[in-house]
């Protein structure tokens, strides 16, 4: 992809930002399919590009760790075994990374983009299937900064805990007239939505940054069938 002519350059003969990752892979064409279909997850690699405000809190979201999430490497669906920290898409509608430039074809961060980026070649994966699933960034890296949210962030994750909340969809699917299972997951809905509010409330915090503290909103994500 062409970098944008208002960010810095990147150095060829950098290794980090060669679009080549290994000597035989044919070389990336970077025609932009990979950023259409959504923002890279993000490794410890690169976490002083979140720290640095490169990439700021409010482009991310987070994939909870135990949530069901695609492994594309795989082809399966899985529980995240940890956070999974991706960048947003550019629109409520589509996947494409955020970053993305469609004319002429470039991304906004070239010069300063994360690991997953270069090293995904969509003609040769051997560099990101070796890489994808180590050493990544989680919200517990980054909480490190801000002490002051870690603790609403574990009392969501203990209290909308991604696992019971499978297994209460799992039971509504095949016993749809469960009202147990039916409030429990209306309550920890509820509980979701409420701290999201009351965090806003409390702290002035701008509600760009909810989906990288708590995740996609739950009710969000079950309307649309998704994630879970």
């Amino acid at each position: 992809m062409n970098q944008n002519p208002q960010q810095p350059q990147p150095n060829p003969k950098n290794p980090i930002n060669s679009t080549n990752p290994t000597n035989t892979s044919p070389p990336c064409r970077r025609c932009g399919t990979c950023c259409r279909k959504g923002g890279p997850a993000l490794h410890l690699a690169d976490e002083q590009l979140v720290t640095s405000g490169r990439i700021p809190l409010k482009h991310l979201f987070t994939i909870r760790q135990g949530q069901p999430a695609s492994d594309n490497v795989r082809n399966i669906v899985a529980p995240a075994p940890t956070d999974i920290i991706k960048i947003k898409s550019s629109g409520p509608h589509n996947t494409t990374c955020r970053y993305y430039t469609p004319d002429p074809v470039g991304c906004t961060i070239y010069a300063h983009r994360p690991l997953e980026c270069r090293l995904l070649n969509c003609r040769d994966t051997r560099a990101i299937e070796q890489t994808y699933n180590q050493n990544r960034l989680t919200r517990a890296h980054l909480l490190q900064r801000i002490p002051h949210l870690a603790d609403l962030v574990a009392e969501h994750q203990n209290k909308c805990d991604p696992h019971h909340i499978t297994t209460l969809i799992q039971t509504l699917k095949t016993t749809p007239t469960d009202t147990q299972a039916r409030h429990t997951l209306n309550q920890i809905t509820r509980f979701d939505h409420h701290l999201r509010q009351l965090t806003i409330e409390k702290t002035n915090l701008d509600p760009e940054l909810l989906d990288f503290f708590f995740g996609t909103p739950l009710s969000a994500i079950i309307n649309r069938g998704t994630g879970y």
